[in-house]
């Protein structure tokens, strides 16, 4: 089995898309992350859903889970307007480009590449390239789906 057989259609944004609107994408499509894609549709990053959180939830709240419990519902209820006016860019780890590697990979990968590609990467999706174009993406689902299949 190969990269090219698991290949799924993906939603992606751009560097400047509105994160809220990439966190309405998320959970109205129930997807784990999103590709990121500069102008000419390359990909730049994977978005894991947890970055988006992660830009949401006040810092006092993740540095000590205690407090998040004394902020009332009604304000906790409401985080995500946080994300407001924020930007896709916004989301992304703070380490440059050059020092992480972007899982990605060509259609003739194996399901184990795959795999050890999203275990190193702690990706649950691979933007495949197909003579340097985004030709899909294989999903943490899709691949445990087969290898557990077989």
């Amino acid at each position: 089995m190969r990269a090219r057989d698991l290949l799924a259609d993906f939603p992606v944004v751009g560097l400047d898309s509105p994160v809220i609107d990439a966190a309405r994408l998320l959970a109205e499509q129930d997807l784990p992350g999103l590709i990121v894609v500069d102008h000419d549709g390359s990909p730049l990053a994977i978005l894991p859903g947890t970055e988006v959180l992660a830009l949401a939830v006040p810092a006092y709240c993740q540095d000590d889970p205690a407090l998040a419990r004394v902020v009332d519902e009604a304000h906790a209820d409401g985080f995500l307007r946080a994300l407001s006016g924020r930007t896709v860019r916004e989301c992304l780890p703070p380490r440059p480009r050059e020092l992480r590697e972007l899982p990605v990979a060509d259609p003739d990968a194996t399901v184990l590449e795959l795999a050890a590609l999203m275990a190193r990467t702690h990706s649950p999706l691979v933007a495949v390239l197909e003579q340097g174009r985004l030709a899909g993406v294989v999903t943490l689902q899709a691949l445990l789906e087969r290898a557990l299949a077989g």
